[in-house]
This record gives C-alpha cells, structure tokens and sequence, in this order.
C-alpha cells in the first residue's frame, strides 16, 4: 500500500467530495477517482459511501482513518526533516498571517526579503484559519496569541498599539458616552478581543452597527464615516482620511507571535526570513 494512495483516501474523507480532494491534491478529478477506486480493490473493500451530501466513509473506512493520519504524519515528518537540512536559498516559503499584517506589515519585509533571496518564491495565506504548522500548510506563522504544541518554535516579536478612528471631518465622540455614533466591531466568534471590549466599554452608549473579520473593511467602513472603529495604528495610520483621536485613555495593544515548526529550524530560506523579520522588528523598536 504506497503512502501517495492514503493521501488520496485522507483528502476525500476530509473533503467528502473527489473534486474537493483534486483540489486540495492538485491533481485531476479523474485521476483521484482512477486512484481511489484501485485502493478499494487492493484492499478489497468499499471505502466510502456514495451519498447525496457526497462520500461518506463506510465502516472499514471510517476504521482506518486514524491509521491512515498516523502514516500521513510520519510522512510529513520525514519531509520536514530532510527539508530542515536544505542547502539551498530556493523553494518555497509559505506564510500565514492575518488579512492586515499581510497587508501593512509584511510588504517591507517580503520586498527585503526578495531582494536577498530572488529564487525563493513566497506565498502568503491570509484570513482567520489557522493553518496547521505539523502538516506543512505553512512554513511559519504570525498570530496575536501564543502558539499550541509542543512541536512549535515559537517567539513573542513586538507589541503593536491600536488606535480609536474615525473619519476626517467627523466630529469627536466623547470618551465614556458615544451618543449619536455607531460602532464598527470585530467578529469575535474566532476568539477574545480585548480592544473590541475596550470600544464597548468606552463608548457605551453608541450603537453596534457593522461587525467583520477583516481589519482593513474596518478601516474602509469608518472611511466612509459608519462609524467608530479600534484598529492596529500599522493599518489606521496608513489609511488616508481616516483620523485617529487623542484620547486620554487609549485601547489595549496586542502581541505578535512568530512561530514555525521545529523540524524546520535548519531550513535556510526559513532562516533567512526570520533573519529580516527580526532586522524589520528592531526598526520598529527604535
């Protein structure tokens, strides 16, 4: 049984549909079909149950599904090893981060780091998910909370202050009340935001109108004058026409965490990045 058909069986069970599985593969669909339904006969039984919500695992799929994650892992892991003793500055590099540090952070450093190291090609994953560092979705990841497991190096790189907004030409709010204005919130669905409960508290009688999980619609909306929003000063600095007020009481900043497998920690173009990060996070400081 070769490592690259349980690969084909893992994506279709967490996918449940073999378009969903070529996707996630990058193969064809007829091709994962071609390769499940060879894997069903060398085992000699049906896998997955065909349903009107998609592939559903049958009782002897469903059974080693656990056993299929644990060749998958020692798959990976060899992969991260023998990557971890690269030579070359070539490849790819995969970063995770959130839609804004993407946005205002990261140019600077990615364009430092291309410079350096042209033959590395960088791509960058934005949004909430959490791509996961032991399967290889990312290389490395920045995050405003601590890392879990016990396989992550992981590093505390800066705290950011955030800032109260408002667009140019608004009149200001006054702290403690908030009457006659609205709130742009975060969706705090995805986990705790104390800057979203500092807007609340401190304007505690304007309206709740507009929530999303992107920073930068935040920073539009209050551009277009919706509203009041608390944004990381690295985006609402940098958005012409939006206006941040000088408040006696200012809301609560947040730390940036770096963190990438350890597997990978002799990974040289990883290195290398880190490396620019840390150039980059020193001129912050100073």
């Amino acid at each position: 049984m070769e490592w690259s058909d349980i690969r084909i069986f893992l994506a279709v069970a967490r996918s449940g549909t073999l378009g969903g599985a070529a996707r996630s593969l990058q193969l064809s669909h007829p091709t994962i079909g071609r390769r499940l339904r060879a894997l069903e006969q060398a085992v000699g039984h049906t896998l997955f149950q065909r349903t009107a919500d998609g592939l559903v695992p049958t009782d002897e799929g469903a059974g080693i599904i656990a056993l299929a994650e644990q060749m998958e892992e020692g798959a990976l892991a060899m992969a991260r090893r023998l990557e971890g003793r690269e030579e070359k500055l070539q490849g790819r590099l995969r970063i995770s981060c959130a839609d804004w540090f993407g946005a205002y952070v990261l140019p600077a450093i990615i364009a430092d780091y291309s410079r350096s190291y042209p033959h590395v090609d960088v791509e960058i994953l934005t949004g909430t998910r959490l791509f996961n560092l032991a399967q290889r979705e990312a290389d490395i990841a920045f995050r405003i909370v601590p890392f879990e497991g016990p396989d992550v190096v992981q590093r505390r790189l800066v705290r950011l202050p955030y800032g109260v907004y408002i667009a140019e030409g608004s009149p200001d709010p006054v702290l403690g009340d908030g009457a006659g204005f609205r709130l742009i919130m975060h969706d705090t669905s995805t986990g705790h935001f104390p800057d979203i409960e500092w807007l609340k508290a401190s304007f505690p009688k304007a309206w709740p109108l507009l929530s999303s999980n992107n920073r930068h619609v935040q920073a539009r909306m209050c551009l277009r004058g919706i509203g009041i929003a608390v944004l990381p000063r690295v985006v609402g600095n940098h958005v012409q026409g939006l206006r941040r007020l000088q408040l006696a009481d200012e809301p609560p900043s947040r730390e940036i965490w770096m963190g990438y497998h350890r597997d990978l920690r002799r990974l040289n173009r990883l290195r290398a990045f880190i490396g620019v990060v840390s150039d980059h996070v020193e001129a912050m400081h100073a």
